[in-house]
């Protein structure tokens, strides 16, 4: 049977522009299975993806297995279980910068090869996963609420990073071991960082002001919401300032200047709400629920404090200072 090569390059969101990174032919690789020692595993259709996830968790570069089913539709189904398997893992799915496979064999059964290409090393996720323990072990406190969490990894996140404006680096390690990253590497962070706190996030992408952008949804106590790093980071970078103007928006409000196609949870409950109702509820975290509620800034806009000109912000951070309140 004619030997059949497939590729595919992956996506790259980085200001804006989408990178196309060119993948090297394929080799013949029947010469490379001469070699070997040992006899590739056999792989049915419905192990495909689950061959491959696991292969990607743990960093592999090259896959070889024994294929046995309808070879016909074989490309159609590699295609598909490496697709599947790289969603599995959102902080996979935006690592592997390309892959390529090949096989040959006859219409049962075929010698299959998958080559990976990673942006980030398995040594460079470990890196990450040390860092990311270190930190999460300095900031979260027993008895902290993930409202909490969240909101000093958002916090950590912002103060350690600043946007690399030379659009060279896009992972989580980049922005660790360098200090900066683009928006792919902030939301690959913070996916890493509310993962290991317990907090269930996902990456999300689409455009923000007009440019490819990626950034995080995040699910607080059943409700989803947007927070987006990047945006939330001055640029140029200002040591220690950080923004909280995209720190869990509702799809309607972060829609002011994002978009997306693709289809992700819903985020319809306003967290000002969340805060006040929590807040209502009283009991021993009511007190740093309205810290928050306060750090975010919302009783600006609260019982008649909406700032409509200069005169009126400077009155009430008056009133701010004489009172000892932000």
């Amino acid at each position: 049977m004619k030997k059949i090569i497939g590729s595919k390059v992956s996506k790259l969101l980085v200001a804006g522009s989408l990178l196309t990174i060119m993948v090297p032919q394929a080799m013949d690789w029947n010469h490379m299975y001469a070699a070997e020692s040992t006899t590739p595993p056999t792989v049915s259709a419905d192990q495909l993806r689950q061959k491959l996830a696991d292969a990607m968790l743990t960093r592999d570069e090259a896959i070889s297995f024994t294929y046995t089913g309808n070879v016909k539709e074989l490309k159609s189904k590699l295609q598909t279980a490496i697709d599947e398997a790289m969603k599995i893992d959102p902080y996979i799915n935006y690592t592997i910068k390309s892959y390529e496979f090949s096989y040959k064999g006859t219409v049962t059964s075929a010698d299959v090869t998958v080559k990976l290409n990673y942006r980030e090393t398995k040594e460079q996720t470990a890196y990450v996963d040390s860092a990311v323990k270190t930190a999460l072990a300095q900031m979260i406190t027993p008895g902290m609420t993930n409202h909490e969490k969240a909101k000093v990894i958002h916090d950590w996140i912002v103060k350690r990073l600043k946007y690399d404006e030379t659009l060279q680096k896009y992972t989580a390690y980049d922005g660790l071991s360098t200090g900066s990253t683009v928006c792919q590497g902030y939301a690959l962070l913070a996916y890493k960082m509310l993962k290991q706190a317990g907090i269930t996030n996902q990456i999300i992408e689409g455009r923000a002001g007009g440019q490819l952008h990626a950034w995080n949804l995040v699910q607080l106590d059943g409700n989803w919401y947007h927070m987006d790093t990047t945006w939330d980071d001055p640029t140029p970078d200002r040591p220690n300032e950080v923004s909280t103007a995209y720190y869990m928006l509702t799809d309607t409000e972060i829609r002011q200047d994002h978009t997306w196609t693709k289809q992700y949870p819903a985020a319809s409950t306003s967290y000002r709400g969340t805060l006040n109702s929590l807040i209502a509820k009283g009991g021993a975290a009511a007190k740093t629920y309205k810290q928050l509620y306060q750090s975010l800034e919302y009783s600006l806009t609260q019982n008649g404090n909406t700032l409509s000109s200069a005169t009126d912000i400077k009155t009430l951070a008056s009133k701010a200072m004489k009172g000892g309140s932000r």
